[in-house]
């Protein structure tokens, strides 16, 4: 190990206020009321905070800028969950930050504050500037911003000295825009949020179905006989899905929860918009918890499969869709030989379940005429979480569940437009389908070769190979894995941009020269020269709304996202291409027909997202079981099972967030369903585990992560709480534990941070003594 090991420090001091309760064993209920409305109506006031609730979700109001999660066809009043509500609460906040802000706060002074004060502070107003002489940020004017930005991007040598990063909050209307200015200005250099969250899932879907999205609607959830849910907390990270696995259990669905945290959401269910929700004991949601060792998913499904083979062997005909397989997919026959081979033992030893546990399951999945197995990022953030998704594919194929009502495979995406996003455009490698569209649209050839992720992203700043970063939302400094890494990349640039509606660690780790540049949130009103404006965004079902703003803006002088984009792609590009930037910003429906000529399933884009509550894009595995892989079927495909091995002593940890968090946005210190209040410095240990480390309950600890490069990698003072997670497994929260996780730890195939799956060790804190 490295004699220096890198390190985030923290004073043991900061941690005597964190107080820590037994974790809650059901979600929502009437604190899910008070927690949501109490602080809507303290921070925004009564009349604002009702306007904005009752109209969130709803089909002539605004989409919620937290989750993708779909929206039923038929919408209650109060149309959103408790963090839903806490994210409108953060955006339309009426506290503004003053101009005289920055010469109190310079950016050394930023770099102290935590994401939470940071968020804390108010809506960005204006433009700001730090000069490369300076610390500090200046107020300017909107043309000075253009003019900066604009006049960097020519001096450079090359277009691919740029990256053009996007957060999955951006609408369509911007997203399309926004990549558009990128291949004009000449690169692909396209990273942004997904890279870092279903990249994984994109490319395993996108290899065995040809499309690298959901294959199931709202609706099927309540269609399921079986709902297998993997790798995600939906009582934290997406409400509203708990009221669909109610309906489905009122419905008749079993639920099988798999995850080594016992997570509230995927408990019990209080829902708080019906009175038993309020006085009952609510709906018992998971029939059965399995508690996976981190990483054992991939095992898991492969010994699934090969009991469901065995069992079509022991009565032949009956258990496998031969229909499916035959009609529909190749490779049967060489996935089944692999899946045969496997080594029960090492299956056990992956997973850490017992034998009755994945015969429990797999009696389960054979029982059910339509299943859907759902997960989110505890699949898609480890080493083979690409193989992972593909063999659960391997197992929805063997009883043909895909293509059908109530079956198919729902990945559940973590920000309201990441999907959108994708559709519009918006990624270092788009095909050459939608290049080709592209140039026929706009009459200049894009460029072909593809461009940086976001990880690669962090590399190429510190090789000097990227000088310009801009941001078009997000928080990339503190979402990326390997934190050191990532502030010395962007420290290494010339000029960092960055487009927000608050401020957050990437304000303040930056460039030589840097700038913020303030934009309207989703709930505000959008008037430009044709009169008020609406955009975009897509679900995570592939459905398509518009959303309206609902509030006056917090400040005069605010721009909308298209708007920033119209100007400086003016400013930078002038008339190097035929495109009506200014156009674009003055009406949105001409950024739309666009879209509609150039984005694959959006024809008539400005007709149909006017319907009603949208449209839903095609979707071929879906809809018509056709599958646009490169044989046109469905692909059985053959994943080697690797374990990860953890030596005596060490635990495998996770990072996850707290329930009062939102990504890398933090609405409090609270963490409520764990039992968490006033800290994030945390590391969650089975109590077992702490024993078998002579450590204690409450002890102050040092979490160091293991990995090949030999470097020491270490977060400093955290508070070991002993938690009933699965043994040899770990949590902690992040953004704070990114620190563990080096640049290099991804994902094969989708280069997808693997922050899942980290080897720790666990020692008494160095300065323990002085506590």
């Amino acid at each position: 190990m490295s004699s220096e090991p890198i390190s985030r420090e923290r004073k043991i001091d900061d941690q005597e206020d964190i107080r820590i309760a037994q974790p809650k064993t059901w979600a929502a209920g009437i604190p899910g009321i008070l927690h949501s409305v109490g602080p809507a109506a303290r921070e925004m006031g009564v009349g604002r905070a009702a306007k904005l609730l009752t109209s969130m979700n709803h089909k002539d109001g605004f989409d919620c800028m937290s989750c993708a999660w779909p929206d039923p066809d038929h919408r209650k009043v109060a149309e959103f969950c408790e963090n839903g509500a806490k994210a409108v609460t953060w955006e339309a906040t009426p506290i503004t930050i003053a101009s005289e802000f920055w010469a109190e706060h310079p950016i050394p002074v930023l770099l102290e504050k935590t994401e939470y004060w940071l968020g804390m502070q108010g809506r960005l107003v204006e433009p700001v500037y730090k000069a490369a002489d300076s610390d500090v940020y200046t107020p300017i004017g909107w043309d000075e911003a253009f003019r900066l930005v604009s006049e960097k991007l020519r001096s450079l040598d090359s277009p691919d000295q740029a990256a053009f990063y996007t957060s999955g909050r951006t609408s369509n209307e911007a997203a399309f825009e926004y990549q558009l200015f990128a291949r004009a200005f000449g690169t692909n250099n396209l990273p942004d949020c997904s890279n870092m969250c279903h990249e994984s899932t994109g490319a395993a879907l996108g290899e065995v179905i040809g499309v690298g999205k959901c294959t199931v609607t709202y609706d099927d959830f309540a269609k399921a006989d079986l709902i297998i849910i993997m790798g995600q907390n939906p009582g934290t990270n997406h409400p509203r899905m708990l009221t669909a696995l109610e309906e489905a259990k009122k419905a008749g669905a079993s639920i099988v929860a798999v995850n080594p945290l016992p997570e509230a959401g995927l408990m019990r269910y209080k829902n708080p918009q019906k009175v038993s929700g309020w006085v009952g004991k609510g709906t018992g949601l998971a029939d059965e918890y399995l508690q996976i060792r981190l990483a054992g998913d991939q095992a898991l499904m492969q010994a699934v499969a090969k009991r469901v083979l065995e069992a079509e062997e022991a009565n032949p005909g009956t258990v496998l869709d031969h229909d499916f397989i035959d009609r529909y997919c190749a490779g049967f026959e060489e996935y089944a030989a692999h899946v045969r081979s496997l080594d029960d033992v090492e299956a056990l030893r992956a997973t850490g379940l017992t034998a009755g546990e994945i015969g429990g399951l797999a009696d389960r999945y054979m029982r059910a005429d339509r299943v859907i197995i759902t997960w989110a990022m505890g699949l898609t953030q480890h080493k083979r979480a690409v193989a992972t998704i593909k063999d659960i594919m391997n197992l929805l194929f063997l009883r043909g569940n895909i293509g059908r009502p109530g079956a198919g495979a729902s990945p559940i995406r973590g920000h309201s437009n990441v999907q959108g996003d994708r559709t519009m455009g918006i990624w270092e490698k788009m095909p050459p389908a939608f290049l080709d569209k592209l140039q026929a649209e706009f009459g200049f050839d894009p460029p072909r070769e593809n461009g940086v992720d976001s990880v690669d992203g962090i590399r190429a700043l510190i090789d000097g190979r990227l000088k310009v970063w801009i941001g078009l939302g997000g928080n990339l400094v503190s979402a990326v894995s390997d934190t050191h890494a990532a502030e010395e990349a962007m420290r290494k640039a010339e000029l960092t941009v960055q487009i927000s509606t608050k401020l957050n660690r990437s304000h303040t780790v930056v460039g030589r020269e840097a700038l913020i540049l303030p934009t309207m949130g989703r709930t505000e009103i959008d008037l430009q020269a044709s009169g008020e404006q609406f955009v975009s965004v897509e679900d995570t079902v592939c459905a398509v709304h518009p959303s309206w703003g609902k509030v006056d803006p917090v400040a005069p002088g605010l721009l909308s996202e298209v708007a920033i984009v119209s100007r400086l792609a003016r400013a930078t590009l002038g008339d190097k291409v035929d495109v009506d930037w200014a156009g674009f910003e003055g009406d949105y429906d001409l950024i739309r027909e666009h879209i509609a000529h150039v984005c694959a399933g959006c024809d008539d884009y400005n007709r149909k997202i006017r319907a009603k509550g949208g449209f839903v894009l095609p979707h071929g595995p879906r809809d018509s079981r056709t599958f646009p892989t490169p044989t046109g079927k469905a692909m059985f495909s053959v994943n080697e099972l690797k374990v990860v091995e953890c030596p005596e002593g060490r635990l495998l940890l996770q990072t996850v967030r707290a329930h009062d968090q939102f990504n890398t946005t933090i609405y409090s210190l609270n963490d409520r369903y764990r039992g968490v209040k006033q800290g994030r410095d945390v590391v969650f240990v089975n109590p077992l585990d702490i024993a078998e480390l002579g450590l204690q309950d409450g002890d102050r600890v040092d979490v160091h992560s293991e990995f090949s490069d030999g470097v020491d990698r270490v977060v400093r003072g955290f508070r070991l709480v002993a938690y009933p997670t699965a043994r040899g497994c770990a949590a902690a929260y992040f953004p704070e534990a990114n620190p563990l996780v080096p640049l290099g730890a991804t994902a094969e195939v989708s280069n997808t941070p693997a922050s899942k799956s980290v080897v720790i060790r666990i020692q008494p804190a160095v300065n323990a003594a002085a506590a």
